[in-house]
């Protein structure tokens, strides 16, 4: 008799979300609450994007399939655009439009992880990552390199130390997701020609390519486009997370065989999503990020000088180590008593080996919010 099935290990093992498991405690709060533990923005997309301007009249077949690479005319676009930035040649074979970012590097993990192999990740890391490691039956070996290594030579031997045999990947997302670090150049350069070098794929997370406001962003494939497989993404850039509507850019026959997992998981891009998309990439939806960057800026500036840190070179996050703060209860402690008064921040181990750190957000709520919950979250550390 067949053994009845049962979940997965590596499924068991995975939390629920990774960002909090107190979001239902902070909905019971009857006080005034600040949820600074997602990463999103509290302001509407620009007027050209938003789905309630989409009709059928003016779409006709607006809520039918596209092919499931995408849309013909925003594969062109983003195409383009991808080569002005970056300087590398793009063509929509290179290109292709997914759930999010999140399904695109979902989809990406089952195409070049087998079970057992495993992925170099940059730490403190996208939270997401590693359980997409984790459900194509890979090991995410954690990398830590903000706030431990302080140069470009320092960096690669960090990967170098923990490379095995069965190491297939490297994964690092700059502007980074939770520290607001800006990889600088060399770092960028040094971890792309490292893994080249040892044979292994590079995955570069660049959703927050729009959101840098100290140096520059260095785009990886610039080193190594055989071998490198970007990220991006409408959510953060253009204030679109719920269109769901990402992409990845990469060599022809690996955006090939992604559009194979693609289709089997989630078939396609949200055809609405995607019409927004091409809609914001105008004068208008720059308008829009030059508005955001600016208000991002200015709350990032005042967040980090409140709670007493360095300001964050980019992304719209500020990575706290609250060590001095925590009694036997450890971080948990710490994160109920913040919610006691109202407030929601993400922990630090859903981003690594960081069991002392927590995450706050300076954009997913209107400005008064998150000023005040910075505020709480400041005087709890008696700053």
């Amino acid at each position: 008799m067949p053994r009845f099935p049962d979940i997965t290990a590596n499924i068991a093992a995975m939390g629920g979300s990774p960002y909090s498991a107190l979001a239902g405690r902070l909905k019971a709060y009857e006080g005034r609450t600040f949820p600074l533990h997602v990463g999103d923005t509290w302001m509407e997309p620009a007027a050209c994007a938003r789905l309630e301007r989409f009709t059928v009249a003016e779409h006709p077949g607006m809520h039918q399939y596209l092919p499931t690479q995408g849309h013909p005319v925003l594969l062109e676009r983003l195409a383009a655009r991808v080569q002005e930035r970056t300087g590398v040649s793009t063509n929509t074979s290179n290109v292709l439009m997914t759930a999010g970012g999140t399904g695109g590097l979902c989809a990406l993990a089952a195409v070049l992880v087998s079970p057992g192999d495993e992925v170099l990740i940059a730490a403190p890391h996208w939270p997401l990552i590693a359980g997409h490691v984790k459900i194509a039956g890979g090991t995410p070996v954690m990398v830590p390199l903000v706030g431990d290594v302080t140069t470009a030579e320092e960096a690669v031997a960090a990967f170098q130390a923990r490379i095995t045999d069965r190491t297939v990947a490297v994964y690092i997302n700059t502007p980074n997701n939770p520290t607001g670090a800006v990889y600088p150049k060399a770092w960028v350069e040094g971890i792309v020609r490292w893994a080249v070098s040892n044979d292994l794929w590079v995955w570069s997370d660049e959703i927050y390519e729009d959101y840098v406001y100290d140096g520059e962003h260095a785009y990886a494939r610039t080193f190594a486009p055989e071998r490198t497989i970007s990220a991006y993404s409408f959510s953060k850039a253009y204030g679109m997370a719920g269109n769901r509507v990402g992409y990845l850019v990469g060599p022809d026959e690996i955006i090939a065989q992604t559009g194979k997992v693609s289709t089997h998981m989630f078939y396609g891009a949200p055809t609405a999503g995607q019409l927004a998309a091409l809609a914001v990439l105008s004068p208008e939806g720059d308008d829009w990020i030059a508005m955001a960057y600016a208000k991002y800026k200015a709350l990032g500036e005042m967040a980090a000088e409140r709670l007493g840190v360095p300001t964050p070179g980019g992304s719209t996050f500020l990575f706290l180590d609250v060590a001095d703060h925590l009694d036997e209860r450890g971080l948990d402690g710490l994160l109920l008593d913040l919610v006691g008064q109202g407030l929601l921040v993400a922990p630090g181990r859903s981003f690594g080996p960081y069991p002392t750190h927590i995450r706050v957000c300076f954009t997913c709520a209107a400005p008064d919010v998150v000023e005040e919950g910075v505020d709480v979250l400041a005087r709890r550390l008696g700053r």
